[in-house]
Parts: C-alpha cells; structure tokens; sequence
C-alpha cells in the first residue's frame, strides 16, 4: 500500500490555531461502522453515544515545557533544543538546530539557573545532552522552557495549560495526546455517573509519532519506539468491560497503540511497561480496541493510517472529506471524531 494512499488536500484557514474554548465545545462527528451513518454533534455530548459498562482508556502523559533556548559558552550562538527523552538523570536526547553550532563538547547556558553540556552526536542527528541545574529539573523546566507546540501552528498559546489534558500527571511527553484534550473535569465526573469507566494508560509521545512516512510503501516505514505503562486497575478495568460485553473507547491514538501493543504482547491486556514501536495500518487486526475517539490528522501519516485501519482507508478519507466541506477544525487543537 503506497503511502499517497493517505492524501487528502485540507484549505489552511482549516488548521486551527488555538484550542477551543471551553474544552467540550469542539465539535465531534460521530461514525458508526455497524450502518455506516454519520452524525454531527458537539463533544460534550459524548455521553449519549456511549453505554453503561463501557470503559474509556485515556493517556495521562504530561507534555514538558521542552523546548529551550541555550546561548553558547564562548561565542553567545543562540541554539534551541528540544528534549526528546530522557536517558538517565540528567540526561536527554534532544533535537538541535542549528546542529552545527552544538557539537560534542559544547556548553550552553540556559538562563542563569541552568547549563548543559553535549556529550555525544547521535546517527539521526540528535544530540545527548547533559544538564547542571539548580534544586529540581523539572521546576527549572517550568521557568525557562516554553510548550513544543507543532509547527502548524503558528499563533502564540498564552495558557500554556491547554496543550495538556487536564488528566495530566505522568510527565515525559514532546506532544500531546490531543483527543484527550476535549475533557473536562466535569464531564469525566457526569460519565462515570452513567456508569462508564475510566482507565489511564501512560505512553510518553515523542516526535517520531509524528515524522513524515518517507517510504513510498507504508510496509516499508518504521515508527520510533516510545515508552508506555499500563497499571493493575487499568487492565483489570480493560478486562472486566470486555467480560461483560462493554466497549473499551480508546482516547486518542496513544491509548490505542499502548493497547494494541500489549495485547499482542501478552494475549491479554496485563499490568506491564515497557517501549512499542507498534504500527497500525489497513490489514492489521485490532485486539483489544472497540471504539476509538480521535482528532484529524495530517495527511499520509501514521496517525491517520491507523484510523484508516480501525475505519477502513476509503471510508476515513471520505469522512475527511465531509470534514473539510462541513468546516471541522483540523490537528491538534482541532475537531474530533467518533468510531464506533
């Protein structure tokens, strides 16, 4: 299957570039795979398509304030650098740019509470970085750094809060797992009142969810590794909905690789950690997910072959189509949708 398979031309003026306001007013479109229907609603509404019993699986990664400014010991080169992952304490691999103002030995001073040092240029290109900081990392993150947004969007985000679910708590993220983005506190509380159950999963997102797919064949592309976390209660959670006949709905595409990761893994879904690469694409059969909420994604990505293998390619990319001529927002900070 050729990665073009997945094009479709979206209008700009459809990227949206501020999160909507409140959280639950984003529209969603609703998809039944059973008759093939679809409807048009508003995401607080969600309640009314889901049933007692089911159970929403939803990742409670944290996006890090991770993009930071270094100046350069000794010339004052000014270079940004985004941390990727973290390797031991102190440690990260980072995106830097420009690359060749930070080569191995290099020390850059990040406001006066910080300094890094490169210690090691990787093969793709990153670069490891060893940091000197005063009290916590992640309290001086929360001063000098700022929000990695996606480069489509271009405006300003001045409550840097909304790049992340307000589940958040497991933070190690680059991007954030935007599907989650549409709760709020009340209407997770008004959901389980009708009896669904809500589980939490962590998989860190690293920017590799979202690299271009180079490979004229999607076969032929393969996906970074990222580092996931499923605890006892979520899968016993997982286990019990699909016992008594519910729906597991996975928040997101993250929730559903974690998912889909384990249980082919180990059969089941089961208390465990550790790093998928898994891909999901037209012909590979879903395990565990039954229903799955997600934003719209760019084209010819690995986001959006996934839904297509969850929905069907010619199905997904009519529905975008109607997306696009209904006027849905697009992307991180855009609509969703609802497979069910």
């Amino acid at each position: 299957m050729k990665t073009s398979d997945f094009f479709y031309r979206l209008p700009p003026a459809l990227v949206a570039q501020r999160p909507a306001e409140p959280r639950d007013s984003a529209r969603m479109m609703v998809l039944r795979r059973a008759d093939g229907s679809i409807a048009h609603d508003v995401f607080r509404n969600i309640g009314e398509y889901l049933r007692p019993g089911d159970c929403l699986v939803l990742n409670d990664t944290k996006v890090l304030p991770a993009r930071l400014y270094g100046v350069k010991e000794g010339t004052g080169a000014r270079v940004e650098f985004l941390l990727l992952r973290q390797i031991a304490e102190g440690e990260w691999e980072c995106l830097a740019g420009p690359g060749k103002k930070a080569r191995p030995g290099a020390v850059f001073a990040f406001g006066d509470t910080m300094r890094g040092t490169v210690t090691q240029a990787l093969p793709n290109g990153n670069r490891v970085m060893e940091f000197a900081h005063e009290g916590s990392f992640y309290g001086a993150l929360e001063r000098i750094g700022e929000m990695p947004l996606p480069h489509y969007i271009t405006e300003k985000l001045d409550d840097a809060s909304r790049y992340n679910t307000v589940y958040a708590r497991e933070g190690g993220s680059a991007a954030a797992p935007t599907a989650g983005l549409h709760f709020t506190p009340e209407l997770l509380d008004g959901l389980r009142a009708r009896g669904v159950g809500t589980g939490y999963v962590t998989l860190h997102v690293g920017l590799g969810t979202f690299r271009p797919v180079k490979a004229e064949h999607i076969e032929q592309h393969e996906m970074h590794a990222e580092h996931y976390a499923v605890p006892e209660e979520t899968a016993a959670l997982v286990n019990e909905t699909k016992a008594q006949g519910g729906r597991v709905v996975s928040v997101g595409t993250t929730s559903c690789r974690t998912l889909e990761a384990v249980a082919r893994a180990h059969g089941a879904v089961v208390p465990c950690e550790g790093w998928t690469d898994i891909f999901l694409y037209p012909g590979v059969e879903f395990k565990c997910v039954d229903a799955l909420l997600t934003n719209f994604h760019l084209p010819e990505s690995t986001l959006i072959m996934l839904v297509s293998a969850f929905y069907g390619r010619e199905k997904t990319l009519a529905a975008y189509e109607i997306a696009v001529r209904e006027g849905y927002r697009f992307y991180s900070f855009g609509d969703c949708m609802m497979i069910l």
